[in-house]
């Protein structure tokens, strides 16, 4: 099979820095290194890899298009939901049948859609 592995998604947006910030903020994903493309934007990394890549300078698609989602990995669902709940973000939590993994679901600035997934023992939420 010649794929090894999920490279990155790619986020259009009417406002870099703003996105930019709420990945940073909620996901603690980190601005870096970007080549010197002709237009604006930025990529964003995770443990030294650039998984999301934001892109400016195109219009950006009102309409849902065929990419439903966006799922990361993530630990700390507590402190996740924490900083949601603190900025107005309204999620969904639910325990993933048959697995007991914790999909956290909300929609970023642009309105793409976000998953966090959470391991089943991390249940205990802020009161």
């Amino acid at each position: 099979m010649p794929v090894t592995g999920m490279n990155h998604f790619t986020i259009l947006t009417d406002d870099v820095e703003g996105t930019c910030a709420f990945y940073a903020d909620v996901l603690g994903l980190e601005k870096g290194w970007r080549p010197p493309f002709d237009f604006p934007g930025a990529w964003l990394y995770c443990a030294g890899e650039a998984v999301l890549h934001v892109v400016g300078g195109r219009p950006v698609p009102r309409e849902p298009g065929v990419l439903d989602h966006m799922a990361f990995s993530a630990r700390g669902l507590g402190d996740t939901v924490a900083r949601l709940e603190a900025r107005g973000i309204e999620y969904d939590l639910r325990p993933l049948p048959g697995r007991g993994t914790w999909q956290l679901f909300f929609f970023d600035p642009n309105g793409a859609r976000v998953e966090m997934d959470f391991a089943p023992e991390e249940h205990t939420l802020p009161m």
